[in-house]
């Protein structure tokens, strides 16, 4: 294989500039992003010193997409996409910024911090399936695939930086600016979506409802590929999510440091770096299906590794391998989905991945603070990596359209603009 076609395919910030500014906005909000996962970790557990509570910040977060992510599938199939991805932002940019002012005021209180995050999770679900949906409207098909793997680049890159600079600001400078970095970074989210071009439905599109929301999901179990992809995501997330482990792991391990905190989440970032940028291989990848269930498998058994490890090294280094392979998996699921759907239902069927893709990791995150709760961190992550691998290896057994899985040539014709 030639290195060029290795390496990270450039050609969507070159192919559409609506695509390009999107690119733009949405990798400086995914950086205020990280910023705001370590100050609400770190700040929950200064309120309560509970690994618990530090696992309810999934739960907080995962309500809201599962309910109001399906609701804005309905939205993004009938509506305006460009309309719905501005509105959110908007409200996305005024909830963090009363996540500044609570930490500004020092309020103390759990109820209102989760509340905030809450609220910030419910904008954010009614405008992901919109923008998930993006893409192939703004770019030929044969390119989706580079351009979901840059999107997902910017999106490791902020975890390299964002939770390490996060750690370092919260120490030296104090929660309120953390949380202000993410408003800041939402500003330049919101400039980045005033430019896109109108992006009406389709005609004769359903009437948001609970019907159109009901031909979404019976889309997603038809397809054997949506399914299958879909299904492997949710038990790489719901069984072995991390996160939540992240403060207890570090406090009886590794001295309980801001910055060691952050840098467990930049070290996630690391591998996925590396990914991205080879990318080129997985976006060419003729066996995308096997390509995702081999990369979820991996995330498993590293995860489960993490468990085990003692020395800081070891631990950074097997989350840099859960990263690259977590990388890998996304961007391959991202894409199937996107061309396996028609555009009529791309807004709720990227709503069912947005629930699982998002909803399903905060749902993971909960399960590990629990069981960590009842037993210990090391026995969540062992138990939580290894049932990971079981039930991505029974997908693939039982899922022949996904192991089958070919995407779309680069020779085919555009249909973006």
């Amino acid at each position: 294989m030639r290195l060029s076609s290795a390496v990270l395919d450039l050609s969507p910030l070159r192919a559409s500039r609506p695509f390009r500014d999107l690119w733009l906005g949405s990798s400086a909000s995914a950086l205020g992003g990280q910023f705001v996962t370590v100050a609400v970790l770190y700040q929950v557990w200064e309120l309560t010193g509970s690994a618990f509570w530090t696992g309810a910040i999934g739960l907080v977060r995962a309500v809201p997409l599962i309910v109001f992510g399906l609701v804005g599938g309905t939205l993004a199939d009938a509506t305006d996409r460009r309309r719905i991805v501005r509105w959110t932002t908007a409200a996305q940019l005024v909830t963090a910024g009363g996540l500044a002012a609570q930490a500004l005021a020092q309020v103390q209180s759990l109820v209102l911090l989760l509340a905030l995050v809450g609220a910030q999770a419910t904008f954010g679900a009614l405008g992901v399936p919109a923008r998930r949906a993006l893409p192939p409207r703004l770019l030929p098909l044969a390119q989706v695939p580079a351009g979901i793997a840059l999107q997902h680049l910017s999106f490791q890159v902020s975890m390299l930086v964002g939770p390490a600079l996060a750690g370092i600001v919260i120490a030296e400078l104090g929660l309120t600016w953390a949380f202000g970095v993410q408003a800041v970074t939402f500003v330049l989210a919101w400039l980045g979506v005033l430019r896109l071009p109108h992006l009406p439905p389709d005609a004769g599109a359903d009437r948001p409802g609970l019907a159109a929301m009901v031909a979404g999901v019976r889309l997603v179990l038809r397809r054997p590929v949506l399914r299958g992809s879909l299904a492997t995501d949710l038990f790489a997330t719901i069984l072995a999510m991390p996160i939540s482990l992240f403060p207890l792991v570090n406090e009886v391990r590794f001295g309980g440091s801001a910055s060691t905190l952050g840098f467990f989440l930049s070290a996630v970032a690391v591998g996925g770096i590396v990914a991205g940028l080879l990318s080129g291989t997985v976006t060419r990848a003729r066996r995308a299906g096997l390509v995702q269930l081999a990369a979820a498998g991996s995330w498993g058994l590293a995860l489960a590794g993490f468990g085990l490890a003692e020395p800081l090294w070891l631990a950074l280094g097997l989350l840099a391998v859960a990263g690259a392979a977590d990388t890998i998996s996304v961007v391959i699921r991202a894409a199937m989905v996107q061309l396996d759907t028609p555009d009529s239902h791309r807004g709720r069927v990227s709503a069912v991945e947005s629930v699982i893709g998002q909803a399903g990791p905060d749902v993971g995150n909960f399960r590990g603070g629990v069981v960590a709760g009842l037993t210990s961190a090391p026995l969540a992550l062992v138990s939580g990596g290894l049932a990971c691998v079981l039930g991505v290896a029974f997908v693939g057994w039982r899922n022949r359209g996904l192991r089958d899985y070919r995407p779309p040539t680069p020779q085919l014709p555009g249909a973006g603009g």
